[in-house]
């Protein structure tokens, strides 16, 4: 059992730093929603070009994760986003070609591996052709969840690499002593409360974690060298988990080319043999009134503004777990 071992009334400052706290350490979840409602049914809606034949055009956006998004006004996950789409997609025998535009930092390990999981078995089963067009950022899992695509082409300023993984677990011992907060835990085994926020790590959990995060950055590792093909040495650079310009990735392997989305959308049609005027299309919940590539996802458009409209997972260091991550700002 687990409870605070004092009771105090503290100022409002301290209360809210408390949280976040928890929420850091996973006792809280981030995402809350008041009045959340159902979304409605995705549609398809044209962009742009004529005829039967189709390519696809869907977004990977933000934190990769398996939880929904939102605070008063909740959206699916990026993971149930990109899914519904996709068996969506399985079922339009006209769709030829797929650009996946892609903008994340990357999320966590398992929200990552799903998406590849899921994108490989539809480019299997519909035996599609898949561009991935880099935008801002595409990076650790932003990049894992790039590895099935048949041409993986960079923006000239997209940040991408951090092949690697991360373990985030914050410590709060100090700040709950300094607001008179204790914690009295009562645990099965020695290890039950490895990872607590709520005191410091010992040697062997240290061992312990630095394994675990091994083992899933070898994983990494071994997609990436089934996909890419890489030299031994450039390998050896991509292994130290660092990020690249788009010019030094295309150098290393990591991707094919670089150039502007227009030009993803034009090598998709090249590979699958479609007319430079193929017709593109995206899914929206909402048609908006002008397409363009750019414009926000199919969550993001039209109905009523929310009063609040917060993801507090974009706004605080993200849980306690493992991640494929790049996340400067939480570095030592």
């Amino acid at each position: 059992m687990t409870r605070f071992s004092h009771t105090l009334r503290l100022p409002l400052a301290a209360c809210l730093a408390l949280a976040a706290c928890l929420v850091l350490s996973g006792c809280v979840q981030a995402n809350v929603s008041l009045f959340g409602e159902p979304g409605k049914p995705y549609k398809e809606q044209k962009i742009d070009g004529k005829g039967k034949d189709k390519v696809l055009l869907l977004g990977i956006d933000g934190l990769i994760s398996e939880h929904a998004r939102g605070f008063v006004q909740t959206r699916p996950s990026t993971v149930q986003e990109l899914v519904a789409q996709l068996k969506l997609a399985l079922a339009d025998k006209d769709i030829k070609a797929v650009v996946l535009k892609i903008d994340s930092p990357g999320g966590t390990t398992t929200a990552s591996d799903i998406l590849y999981h899921e994108i490989m078995t539809y480019k299997q089963a519909s035996g599609v052709t898949l561009v991935v067009a880099m935008m801002g950022l595409a990076a650790s899992g932003g990049y894992y969840v790039s590895l099935p695509a048949d041409h993986i082409l960079a923006h000239p300023t997209t940040i991408t690499g951090s092949v690697g993984v991360i373990f985030l677990m914050p410590r709060v011992a100090g700040l709950m002593e300094k607001l008179g907060v204790g914690m009295d835990v009562s645990k099965s085994g020695t290890l039950k409360d490895m990872g607590s926020p709520f005191r410091p790590a010992t040697e062997e959990e240290r061992r312990l974690v630095n394994s675990m995060t091994r083992a899933q950055a070898t994983r990494f590792l071994e997609l990436v060298q089934k996909h890419r093909h890489l030299e031994p040495a450039a390998l050896g650079i991509v292994s130290s988990a660092r990020v690249f310009t788009a010019a030094e990735a295309k150098d290393l392997g990591l991707i094919d080319s670089v150039g502007y989305l227009d030009d993803a959308l034009n090598m998709a049609k090249d590979l699958a043999r479609l007319p430079k005027d193929a017709t593109v299309m995206t899914y929206r919940r909402r048609p908006a009134a002008e397409g363009t590539y750019y414009l926000p996802g199919a969550e993001a458009e039209g109905g009523r503004p929310a009063v609040i409209n917060l993801d507090l997972g974009g706004l605080l260091p993200p849980q306690a777990g493992m991640y494929y991550l790049w996340t400067p700002a939480y570095g030592q």
